[in-house]
């Protein structure tokens, strides 16, 4: 997968040649777009059907930021090595980063489990684009947040990674039919909905898997000395206090299409994004969000 990461520097001396991409075409924003101190995505799956790149651009377009994390899984290694799936949107994605990066965003990238591979390159920066291990934000009122993955605290990650890619195997299954049902819906006028959510909320052991995550996660950043702790894997967006530490998953681009975001005065906010077909350039998205002052 060392070839994938490379493409980054073939993308960046493209962009650097002056040429205009989809993405930098794109890139004037809109009206009502909110100006932020920080955006945090995680789990984009570039590399597989199931990525709502077209999604993830509009909410870029919508969201410029002085700072951009991309907590982990942003390109799917473990699918690309079995199947290569790389459409022009999805590159559209990649070069939107790195144009984020070209005009003065500081972009950082966490790599998680799918994505792994990069991790060979912690320490490097690729077009702007700085690959650390993990990262310590401050936000404008003098909290400090840990940023990670979260894979770490995975035990089928570290203990039964064979575990892990079977379950990926039917997690990919479901998302395909998961695609069907929401074309159907679609045309029946319905809105998009998530039958792999939906199982996983039905499923008690899930549950208790994601609060064992979520404890786990907030602990460690608590054992840090830090006040919070972002991080992605589990694809739940959430945001609330663990024991005193402040948890926020920025969900998925897969299923919940959610980022946690920072506001100028240092407030965060979770938002979920839909765009609605043939309004996006009028920037007419329906979005729910959740505010911790």
């Amino acid at each position: 997968m060392r070839a994938a990461f490379d493409a980054l520097g073939d993308w960046t001396a493209h962009m650097a040649g002056g040429q205009d991409t989809a993405a930098d075409a794109d890139d004037a924003h809109p009206p009502g777009h909110r100006q932020l101190r920080a955006v945090f995505i995680s789990d984009l799956h570039l590399g597989t059907p199931g990525c709502q790149a077209e999604g993830l651009l509009d909410f870029l377009k919508h969201h410029p930021s002085e700072h951009l994390y991309l907590v982990g899984d942003i390109v799917d290694g473990w699918q690309l090595r079995r199947r290569w799936f790389w459409p022009q949107a999805h590159n559209d994605v990649v070069q939107k980063l790195l144009r984020r990066a070209r005009k003065g965003c500081r972009v950082v990238f966490v790599p998680g489990n799918h994505d792994e591979f990069a991790r060979a390159f912690v320490g490097h920066s690729f077009g702007g684009i700085e690959v650390v291990e993990d990262a310590v934000h401050k936000t404008a009122d003098g909290r400090t947040l840990w940023v990670t993955h979260g894979d770490y605290f995975d035990g089928v990650i570290q203990c039964a990674k064979w575990l892990a890619y079977v379950g990926d195997n039917l997690y990919e299954f479901t998302l395909k039919l998961n695609r069907h049902l929401n074309t159907l819906r679609a045309r029946m006028g319905l809105p998009y909905w998530s039958l792999s959510a939906y199982l996983k909320g039905k499923v008690k052991t899930a549950l208790n898997y994601v609060t064992d995550f979520e404890v786990a996660v907030a602990a460690e950043a608590r054992r840090r000395g830090h006040d919070g702790v972002v991080c992605g894997h589990i694809h739940r967006a959430e945001m609330r206090e663990i024991d005193g530490t402040l948890y926020c998953n920025d969900g998925d681009w897969v299923e919940s299409h959610t980022a946690l975001v920072e506001h100028m005065d240092g407030r965060l906010e979770l938002v979920q994004w839909h765009t609605v077909p043939g309004h996006q350039a009028a920037g007419k998205q329906p979005h729910s969000s959740e505010m911790l002052v």
